[in-house]
């Protein structure tokens, strides 16, 4: 399973190296769609170019700015943490998997401290809202995050 799954990375970040060569051939700020669906679990590998420095990466969300989120808004954004996190672990299990340094380990540590802070304003939004069936919306909501 382990060698297989080792084959699999290896077909998928080759594919994703040539990808991106003829992505930034035509067009550098272009985002690549992934062909295959288990692509989406790799990040595309970047140029090593010197005349560039290295990609910053953003902070976690905070509390104050999911209060002002919707309910649609925290469900969209939460599902994409969700892929980011799956992306990152995935990432970081094959390089180790080949004694390779994962880069930007804090990346994964930020996506899960905004998921915390997620279910921290849906906790609150679930406590103060005085309709019952809302709040048991939101309950539902809550268990399956």
């Amino acid at each position: 399973m382990l060698s297989l799954s080792r084959a699999l990375g290896r077909r998928l970040f080759s594919s994703a190296a040539a990808a991106t060569e003829s992505a930034a051939a035509a067009s550098t700020s272009a985002v690549r769609k992934a062909q295959n669906p288990l692509e989406e679990f790799f990040e595309v590998e970047r140029s090593t170019e010197e005349d560039k420095p290295p990609p910053h990466y953003g902070r976690s969300w905070k509390a104050c700015e999911l209060r002002l989120k919707s309910w649609d808004d925290l469900q969209k954004l939460w599902y994409v943490l969700l892929k980011e996190k799956n992306m990152l672990m995935t990432q970081r299990q094959m390089l180790y998997a080949e004694n390779l340094r994962f880069p930007n380990p804090e990346r994964i540590s930020k996506v899960k401290k905004s998921m915390c802070r997620i279910k921290h304003v849906l906790t609150e939004r679930a406590i103060a809202e005085p309709d019952p069936r809302r709040s048991a919306e939101m309950k539902r909501m809550i268990n399956t995050l």
